[in-house]
């Protein structure tokens, strides 16, 4: 601890990888909590998420080149070897000799001599196993190479992957440090180059993407206000969004306050432009929290008309309320589930409903990086149930001639379109007027930015007009 009561970015990073539980997927909340305490808060974010997003690869390499098995190591010195692998291996900018040494200092702290000694030696047997750490990814095919980005990676001094010959999935899962059967999955329903491109999307750094609220404020009036109080960003003109650079809080942003904007990923700002609501119309958004897009549906509506928000998680959608004051919708009332048929009815039915469902996740894992360490095939098949229900559900409030916009953050064809086919066949009366599957951008490209997006599915589905 520095002369200011602070502590090193490394050492909050430790604290948080050995509180987060990854079946609550709450990284993030135990990261806010601790990050108070660091002055490199760029650097243990990076290094929490880091190490996250790819412990699989990390762990494997432990094993293979320092003989380290998880099961057998304390839990917190095991996090200290992670982070220094994560560093050594995906982290090139980092001096060598800072990641070993603070990496001893931390293991010593608690586990003495003997701790600190060990930490030592695995750690420099694997950074002499690198032959270089950061090289391009020309030679990506190679089972010496882990990718870092879609543009470069560390290679080894020998063969650290898999042959491929024994299985796509195992190769792709400890190349890209995700489930095996999942990345098998995805070699098999888009192909091998598909699905690679896919795993690389996955473990990209999302960056952070503002959504002008058009109710008040224009896309160059707030970049503008950005500019002047020099945030610096890149715009996506087609999609009237920019993307911030760097480490900036969103709170602390020029207009926030004002409600000036939101943040949203661009694949999940889609989804509102496809359910595309007029003005004056009734709009049920059923999965509504946190209210991203409740609140973009509201704004394309020019705030007229009613947009009714409801969700099994009454907490959250209190977030729906919040967002809705900060930004001043008046055109949304959140309402309890069980009123929610009650509100629709009362208001004459719905013109459009949104229902964005609970889903494996599988499309937005560079963002909710936690979400590799928990999913399993079982889980995922068992959401398809819950899914149908809920679609099935929406169908009840439609209008005759309105529409419901089915969306997950999935990009699996058993949570998207076969949910859709199996409605079709079993309710009469309704078509597929747009369909529309986006997949992880593998990150930005040059000066290219439009890469950097998550995945997921909109199917916009039309009642017939008796």
């Amino acid at each position: 601890m520095g002369d200011s009561g602070k502590v090193s970015a490394r050492a909050v990073a430790l604290l948080v990888l050995g509180k987060f539980d990854p079946a609550a997927g709450d990284a993030s909340e135990v990261l806010y909590r601790y990050i108070g305490r660091t002055e490199g808060r760029g650097q243990a974010t990076d290094i929490v998420f880091g190490v996250i997003r790819h412990r699989k690869t990390i762990d494997h390499l432990l094993a293979l080149i320092g003989n380290v098995q998880a099961k057998r190591v304390q839990k917190r010195l095991m996090n200290v070897l992670r982070i220094g692998v994560y560093e050594l291996v995906f982290a090139a900018e980092t001096a060598e000799y800072a990641i070993v040494n603070e990496a001893v200092e931390l293991a010593r702290t608690r586990g003495g001599r003997r701790q600190a000694g060990f930490v030592n030696a695995v750690l420099r047997n694997v950074g002499r196993a690198i032959a270089e750490r950061k090289c391009g990814a020309d030679e990506a095919d190679k089972l010496d190479f882990v990718p870092v980005s879609a543009r470069w990676g560390c290679r080894f001094k020998r063969d650290v992957l898999p042959d491929e010959a024994e299985g796509a999935g195992r190769y792709l899962g400890l190349k890209y440090s995700l489930p095996g059967w999942l990345a098998g999955k995805w070699a098999e329903q888009f192909g091998r180059e598909t699905a690679e491109r896919i795993c690389l999307g996955s473990n990209r750094k999302p960056g952070v993407w503002i959504r002008p609220n058009r109710l008040k404020t224009t896309l160059r009036e707030l970049c503008s206000r950005f500019g002047e109080a020099g945030v610096e960003f890149d715009l996506w003109l087609e999609r009237d969004m920019l993307r911030l650079r760097g480490g900036v809080s969103v709170p602390e942003l020029p207009g926030y306050d004002e409600g000036l904007f939101s943040v949203q990923d661009p694949t999940a700002a889609k989804v509102g432009e496809i359910v595309g609501p007029k003005a004056g119309e009734v709009v049920l958004d059923m999965c509504a929290a946190p209210g991203g897009k409740t609140t973009h549906m509201a704004e394309l509506m020019g705030d007229e008309g009613l947009v009714i928000a409801s969700d099994v998680d009454t907490e959250r959608l209190g977030m729906v309320v919040e967002n809705c004051q900060r930004l001043g919708i008046s055109a949304v009332k959140a309402v309890d589930i069980h009123k929610m048929g009650e509100a629709v009815e009362k208001a004459g039915g719905a013109d459009r409903v949104l229902v964005d469902v609970p889903c494996s996740n599988t499309g937005v894992m560079a963002r909710r990086c936690e979400v590799r360490l928990r999913i399993n095939h079982e889980k995922a098949a068992s959401l398809a149930g819950v899914q149908y229900g809920i679609l099935t559900e929406a169908s009840k409030y439609v209008k005759q001639g309105g529409a419901i916009c089915y969306s997950t953050c999935s990009i699996m064809d058993e949570e998207n379109c076969a949910i859709v086919r199996r409605f079709l066949e079993e309710h009469e009366g309704w078509s597929i007027e747009s369909e529309e599957l986006t997949l992880p951008g593998v990150g930005i490209c040059g000066e290219d930015v439009s890469g950097d997006h998550d995945g997921g599915y909109a199917c916009l589905l039309r009642r017939y007009q008796c």
